[in-house]
């Protein structure tokens, strides 16, 4: 049995490193908003690991566990996050919402029909939907362009 899947907090410079990271299954907050002490706190009392582009605030002492994400590019950030907790990867990717975080939950067929375009219904079996923002998904070919970015990024594509 693998390590636990850890959760993440991240702060507003690493927007595109959070919709990746959620698509890959992990439990990331985005915490757009937040200053640095709603992070901490946030970090903390939820048991999140704190990302953060901040270097004034990851040599704060009483950080709870985090990890300064070095790069601007959204492809090193993934990396380096991964990297870092390599013992903790998951079994399943596109589980949860890229937009509001929350697990998806299988849908029949017959309720995406009306939701989704009429070809992706043709052509699909498998839809999932957000319980918080009812956003419909699907695998087609944008699945297949995120797992060919995943391997030329030497990273698994379960």
């Amino acid at each position: 049995m693998g390590a636990a899947m850890p959760m993440f907090i991240a702060d507003a410079a690493l927007g595109r490193l959070v919709t990746w990271l959620r698509l890959l299954g992990y439990d990331t907050v985005y915490a757009r908003q937040a200053r640095a002490p709603e992070l901490v706190r946030r970090a903390r009392t939820e048991g999140r690991i704190l990302l953060t582009r901040d270097t004034r605030l990851a040599r704060r002492r009483d950080l709870p566990a985090h990890l300064l994400v070095t790069s601007d590019d959204f492809r090193v950030q993934l990396r380096q996050v991964l990297a870092a907790y390599a013992g903790c990867a998951p079994s399943r990717f596109f589980v949860r919402c890229a937009r509001c975080n929350a697990p998806l939950e299988s849908i029949d067929r017959a309720a995406a029909r009306g939701s989704v375009p009429a070809y992706v219904y043709r052509t699909q079996t498998s839809f999932g939907r957000c319980p918080q923002c009812a956003r419909i998904y699907w695998s087609a070919t944008h699945v297949e362009r995120m797992r060919s970015e995943l391997r030329q990024l030497g990273l698994p594509t379960a």
